[in-house]
C-alpha cells in the first residue's frame, strides 16, 4: 500500500486514526508485572522463563516478538515519514499543521493549563522549533486561538 501519495490529502485526525489502526493490529504485548508478563508470553505460545530471548522490549511496558520486530520498526519509520511528508506539504500552516496543533492542544488540556509543553513534547517539537518555522508558528498560533475561543464560547 503506497500511503505516501494519499497522505497529503488526509487531515491530521485521519492520518493518526489510520496509523493507530495499523499499530493496534500488530502483535504487540504489554505487561506491567510478572503475572501480566507471564500471561502475554503464554498467549504467544512462549515460556516466560526459557523464551525471553524471543522477545524485545519496545519501551513503556510493551513487547514485540523478535520475528515481528523488523516489521514493527519499519511501520514506525513509515509512520514518521508520512507525518513528515504531510507537514512538509502544508506550505502555509493552515492545513495539516493547524489540524495537528488543534487536536494535540485539545488532547493535552491546553485550555486548562495554558501550557503547550506537553503538546510540543508529544509532537517532538520545542518552542524554538515552532518559533523558527513560520508554518509551524502560524499553525500553532491559529490553533491555540481557536481552542481557547471554543472553550470560552462553551463556558
Amino acid at each position: 500500500m503506497n500511503t505516501m501519495n494519499t497522505v497529503n490529502t488526509m487531515t491530521y485526525n485521519e492520518l493518526r486514526a489510520r496509523q493507530q489502526k495499523e499499530i493496534s493490529a500488530m502483535p504487540l504485548g504489554f505487561a506491567f508485572g510478572k503475572d501480566q508478563f507471564d500471561g502475554m508470553m503464554h498467549k504467544w505460545g512462549l515460556d516466560p522463563v526459557q523464551d525471553r530471548d524471543k522477545i524485545r522490549s519496545i519501551g513503556y511496558g510493551g513487547y514485540v516478538q523478535n520475528k515481528d520486530a523488523e516489521h514493527f520498526h519499519a511501520t514506525l519509520g513509515r509512520h514518521r515519514a508520512e507525518m513528515d511528508a504531510a507537514i512538509a506539504a502544508d506550505t502555509t500552516g493552515e492545513g495539516f499543521i493547524h489540524d495537528m496543533f488543534r487536536y494535540e492542544l485539545s488532547n493535552h488540556e491546553y485550555i486548562y493549563t495554558l501550557d503547550a509543553e506537553e503538546t510540543l513534547d508529544a509532537l517532538g517539537y520545542t518552542r524554538e522549533d515552532v518559533e523558527d518555522d513560520p508554518r509551524l508558528k502560524h499553525g500553532f498560533e491559529k490553533a491555540a486561538e481557536e481552542v481557547l475561543a471554543a472553550a470560552y464560547a462553551a463556558a
